[in-house]
Parts: structure tokens; sequence; C-alpha cells
């Protein structure tokens, strides 16, 4: 017996659906949507055991689900301290069983640069989204290969600027963004510490140490943010007055950034200085900030007696709150991938010129 027209449709329809609901999709068809992910922390250094384990307890969006230490002693420690089931606890070698763990949404990277790429190309292939920290890696092709990993496995990567989610960096953003005092004509931005320390990765150039790969990123970024431009040239110069601690790589950078509309900035950055301000010329005012990339206590001015204070709990835990609701509402990051990879660029250019003594274009 023939099929009616209609019924051949019809049946057409239903094959074709069971087609596309088969395997993952039906799963991702049939998993409810959650309004709180799971984080693994992948690295349990400073940063991790300072700030965003204890901002993790402060967050509404996100938990701490889990943790990735190639230390048996950190894990016990964590595990005790946290609460983590032993089937949420990983080192780097079976990192990759994460995959099958749907306790964890997202793997947080927090680890020396020259790893960066390795774990969130792992992640990624994990099925987890990625949180990666500042800077990026210590390369261009780094950081397009982290990207399209991302992309290609349909996962989010955001980059831990956790500065953006500032509410006090985002006021001088608007700034630029509305040239509330006209065009920007010129910026001064500076970052830097005193870092003695001699056997930390900052200080080894073969996991992406030097000052551009921590302080001098938000340098750059203020410089960035305060113009709403990508610099189209750069003129840099590195020294180093203590030699015995970086022999490896630079205690400070001085740079000087072109942009398309004709402003300039000059930026500063050191392991060997103290230092922490922003202050941006425009052609009809200012907008200073000190300090301007701190962990919190962010504030400033401007010319027309604005003040710029908006203090804040935790700048980490807001950012990670912003993070995952853009996950869970598939919309865009602040800070995604492309943005670390802007900064890289730059750091690229920036080497570059230290290398050559003249002017390199971006």
């Amino acid at each position: 017996m023939q099929l009616e027209r209609r019924d051949f449709l019809s049946s057409l329809t239903l094959a074709s659906a069971a087609t596309l609901f088969t395997g993952t999709s039906l799963l991702a068809a049939t998993t409810p949507k959650k309004d709180k992910l799971g984080i693994a922390l992948v690295g349990l250094g400073y940063y991790s055991t300072d700030l965003l384990a204890p901002a993790l307890q402060m967050t509404e969006k996100c938990y701490l689900a889990g943790i990735v230490t190639g230390t048996p002693a950190k894990a016990e420690t964590w595990k005790t301290k946290y609460n983590i089931p032993d089937k949420n606890i990983y080192n780097y070698q079976n990192f990759d069983k994460i995959a099958d763990n749907p306790d964890i949404d997202i793997v947080y990277v927090v680890l020396p640069p020259s790893m960066h790429r390795e774990f969130v190309v792992r992640a990624a292939k994990a099925g987890k989204h990625v949180f990666c920290e500042k800077p990026m890696a210590p390369s261009v092709a780094d950081c397009e290969a982290m990207i399209s990993a991302c992309k290609s496995n349909k996962v989010k990567l955001a980059i831990g600027y956790r500065c953006q989610h500032d509410p006090n960096i985002q006021a001088y953003m608007k700034v630029a963004k509305e040239q509330k005092f006209g065009k920007v004509k010129m910026v001064n931005s500076a970052a830097g510490y005193v870092d003695n320390r001699t056997d930390h990765w900052k200080q080894k150039k073969s996991l992406g140490g030097g000052v551009m790969g921590d302080m001098g990123v938000y340098a750059l970024q203020g410089a960035r943010l305060a113009t709403g431009e990508e610099p189209i040239s750069v003129i840099a110069q590195a020294s180093t007055t203590r030699p015995e601690i970086y022999k490896e790589v630079e205690e400070t950078m001085m740079f000087m950034l072109d942009f398309p509309s004709g402003a300039r900035a000059a930026c500063q950055t050191s392991f060997g200085i103290n230092m922490n301000y922003l202050q941006i010329n425009y052609e009809k005012g200012w907008v200073k900030l000190e300090p301007q990339s701190g962990y919190n206590g962010n504030k400033g001015s401007m010319s027309d007696g604005t003040v710029i204070n908006f203090p804040i709990k935790s700048q980490q835990a807001k950012q990670m709150d912003e993070d995952c609701l853009a996950i869970i509402n598939n919309t865009d990051l602040i800070a995604p991938g492309e943005e670390g990879l802007r900064d890289i660029r730059v750091v690229e250019a920036i080497y570059k010129s230290v290398a050559s003594g003249k002017s390199v274009k971006i």
C-alpha cells in the first residue's frame, strides 16, 4: 500500500525530529537549566586561596564545586575547609575526566601563563566553559588557539579581568564612550608594586614571567579602556635594577602608545616601584583615579566635580557572578577571549619594540 503524501510528510517530520534529538542533543534538550553553576579551580596558589575561594562564598550564580591541584596536601586542606567531595578533586594527569562530572560547569584556570593554553584547550574539549586568569597567554598564537578550541567545542571563554566588572573602572569607560569631555588627548597609566620574590613564575621567562605578563596588563588596559580604542603603534623600553632577581625578564617597562584618534598614552609598569594611578586628559576636562586597579578601593574624580567612588564587596565575586549569568542566559561576556587577545597583541609589539629600539606598528 502506498503512503499518502500527507502521511509521508508527517513521517518524515517525525523522523527528522528524532534525528535532531538524539545523543547529546537530546540530553541538552532535557537537562534542566541551572540557576547556579559549579566552578572547579585549577591551581591553588595565592590568588585561588586568598581571593577566588573566599569570593565564591559570596557569589549568587556560582559556587566552588571542585579543585585541580598537583599537591595532595592542598587537596586534603581544601577538601576539609570547603567540603569538596572526593569525586570533584582532580590532579593535572586525570584532569580530562572532568568531562564526565556534571557537578562542574566551569573550569577556572589559575596557573602560570605558560600553562594557560594547555588547560583551556583541555577544559574546552571536556565540554566545560572556561574562565582564564590574565594575562591570557604568552603569545598571540596561544590566545588564538584557546579561542578556537572554545568556539569549536561550543563553550564560553572569559578572561579574569576583574577590573572591567568594577563600577569605578566602568565610570571612566563610560566617559570615553559618551565623549563627555570631548576627545582624549593624553593618558598616563601606571601599575606596579615591589616584588622581592626570587623563585616565582613572574621571574621566569619559560613560565610567562616579566612585568608585562602581570602588572603591565593593568597599565595597558588603563590606556585602552580610557580611550575606547585599540593602539596602532608603540615604542617601549625595558629596564632592570635588580638583575640578581630579574635576570631572565624585565623588572620595569615604559611604553608609549599611539591611537587612531591621535590620543597618546604614557604607560609605566614595574615589579620594583609602588604605583597605581590613571590620569586622562581630554579636550575639555580630565579624569583621575588612584588606585586604578586595586582589588578594592579604586576611586577618583572628574574635572566637573563628579566623584568616582563605588565601593564593592568583592571584585572577584562580581566578576564570576556576571560571567556566570552570561553563560546561563547565553549573552555576551564583559571580557571574552578576544579581549585577552587584544592585550597580548600589544604586549608582543612592546617586546618587539624593546628588541629593535624602534616604534612598532600593531
